[in-house]
């Protein structure tokens, strides 16, 4: 594929937004209703130029590598293959009380950044949170405070592209944190191989765990059972304010105390996630591997009554020295955990990954776009993991799919436009 709108009609693109940081000229990023964020060209007929090709050679979408597929000095090997690079692992949460609850598990992403801010010296954290004017979309940030990043504290299951704002980390006085989706930390990445500067500047890269984006059409048919018309949203929260959390939704005129939710398990186990998109069915890094620190929830034990929990992992020396210090500081209160917690956690983790290696042998056996994995093992997952059933449903199901969502096919990317509320403008 030559360029990121080939990638976008082809339903490969994770909308990280990495493309529009390198060549702003040429792409902008939209929400598109179906499908999620995507770029789409500044000008029309524009062909591009060197930012736009490096977009293509940065996109998480065609593809993610790791420099190696071998244990480097200091990790754990036998995490190796299905894990990614895994030097300490802890659980544990955050001592604030208060970021604790907000967080969509234990908090620890947000006290983790504001650690790196308020004691490290780091610029700021570049990450996501609420659109003001339209509160179930989300857009990139740049806190550079405790204050800022509690306020946007707890997961978004909505499209993002933080990426598209490399460029405040870039023109930062110092280092900065990055929080993303593993996608999003893949792009940052390989954008730094390309744009010395913002190397320079990354203090830190914090992955969480992730599952999929689901598009905006799956916020608004939570919205829609929530009893909150988009056009009257004045705020949208997925998770946090306890763990794992409930779906919270208030709408224009709604008195104080009015409670609009619903649990996880129905706003993302019978809505959001059958929203997700394509690619994210091709997805073989759910927990950060390419980040210095990844985080994500311990589901091996009930939740029940608890505040929250996280699982957290140094993935990096660098990432190893933050934690630890962090520890040190009193502001993360993690136990070392032993290897197998992950497994417990993240139970479905190599059935996934087999079932990606199914996914993707099928799309090119059948002549259809496809990512490319270096060094994230999926054959044998596929083959030691996945029964019989499971084998067949990753190809016949993938037939099955490839017909149903037209994947041969470029998609039409229109561009979703809100509904403004009387004297507002979007």
């Amino acid at each position: 594929m030559a360029t990121v709108h080939q990638v976008a009609e082809r339903q490969l693109c994770t909308g990280c937004g990495v493309c529009a940081y390198l060549a702003p000229d040429d792409i902008r990023m939209a929400d598109v209703l179906d499908h999620g964020r995507r770029p789409l060209p500044v000008v029309p007929t524009a062909t591009g130029g060197e930012g736009a090709a490096a977009a293509v050679r940065c996109c998480p979408g065609v593809g993610v590598a790791h420099p190696s597929g071998r244990p480097g000095p200091g990790e754990i090997g036998q995490l190796r293959r299905m894990w990614g690079p895994v030097r300490r692992l802890w659980e544990g949460y955050a001592a604030d009380p208060e970021i604790r609850f907000a967080g969509s598990s234990g908090g620890v992403t947000t006290a983790l950044a504001a650690f790196c801010v308020e004691r490290l010296g780091m610029a700021g954290a570049l990450h996501i949170g609420a659109r003001a004017d339209v509160p179930y979309l989300n857009e990139a940030r740049f806190s550079r405070s405790r204050a800022e990043l509690l306020a946007a504290a707890g997961s978004r299951y909505a499209p993002a592209s933080p990426c598209e704002r490399l460029d405040l980390i870039e023109q930062a006085d110092s280092p900065a944190v990055f929080i993303g989706k593993p996608c999003d930390v893949a792009a940052t990445r390989m954008a730094a191989q390309v744009r010395p500067r913002l190397a320079e500047r990354l203090g830190l890269t914090i992955a969480f765990f992730c599952a999929g984006t689901p598009s905006t059409k799956g916020t608004l048919e939570m919205l829609a059972q929530l009893e909150v018309p988009p056009v009257e949203a004045t705020a949208v929260r997925y998770r946090g304010l306890g763990w794992p959390g409930r779906a919270r939704a208030s709408r224009v005129g709604d008195p104080p105390g009015t409670d609009r939710s619903m649990s996880y398990e129905q706003s993302w186990g019978e809505i959001l996630q059958r929203h997700r998109q394509w690619r994210c069915h091709l997805c073989a890094d759910h927990t950060g591997e390419l980040a210095d620190v990844a985080v994500g929830d311990p589901w091996y034990r009930p939740t029940g009554d608890d505040p929250g929990q996280s699982l957290v992992l140094a993935r990096t020396e660098r990432g190893q020295q933050v934690i630890e210090a962090a520890i040190r500081a009193g502001v993360l209160m993690l136990t070392p955990a032993t290897p197998d917690i992950l497994t417990a956690s993240q139970p479905n983790l190599a059935r996934s990954r087999g079932s990606v290696w199914g996914r993707v042998w099928t799309l090119r056996a059948t002549g259809q776009a496809a990512p490319r994995f270096r060094h994230l093992p999926m054959a044998g997952a596929w083959w030691r993991e996945l029964t019989l059933a499971e084998k067949l449903r990753s190809t016949l199901g993938t037939l099955r799919r490839l017909v149903r969502r037209r994947l041969w096919r470029p998609v039409p990317l229109p561009e979703y436009q809100p509904p403004a509320r009387a004297g507002q403008e979007v």
